[in-house]
């Protein structure tokens, strides 16, 4: 590797490696601070998804219906908003031991509520970086921490 490159992170064909995810934001590799795993955001995501499901059932009935589809999605929108704003992770996260913060600041209302608005239209968070941040972590300037 050229010294010119040393701390470059960047990706790419005769590109220098990246190194670990989270290394360019200053991240440690593991243990508690260090970027959540893809596997414990994915599996938060299910027992949020699965939450909403169980509220929307009790509260509308008829699994099949459209209404309760469109339920299971303000439910698990509203869940996810409030939680990640006053907690800083929703209750699958907490489960999973992950939280979101805000890179510059908290997260705020607005940024959680746009976050999570871009998680529930699905495509954002199939689109990620290097260091494993989604369109919607990037649009928030959020990041997914362990513990």
């Amino acid at each position: 590797m050229d010294p010119a490159d040393a701390g470059r992170a960047t990706t790419g064909p005769g590109s220098p490696e990246l190194g670990y995810r989270g290394q360019r934001l200053g991240l440690p590799e593991t243990g508690p601070g260090s970027m959540a795993t893809t596997g414990r955001r994915v599996v938060a995501l299910f027992i949020d998804w699965i939450a909403a499901m169980i509220i929307s059932r009790a509260l509308v009935g008829e699994p099949t219906s459209t209404l309760e589809s469109f339920a299971t999605l303000g439910i698990f929108a509203l869940e996810v908003t409030v939680l990640t704003w006053l907690w800083g992770s929703s209750f699958g996260q907490r489960l999973v031991g992950v939280r979101v913060v805000g890179r510059s600041r908290r997260l705020g209302l607005v940024a959680s509520a746009l976050r999570t608005a871009l998680i529930c239209i699905v495509i954002p968070p199939l689109i990620w970086d290097a260091d494993g941040r989604g369109l919607h972590d990037r649009a928030v300037d959020s990041v997914v921490l362990r513990g």
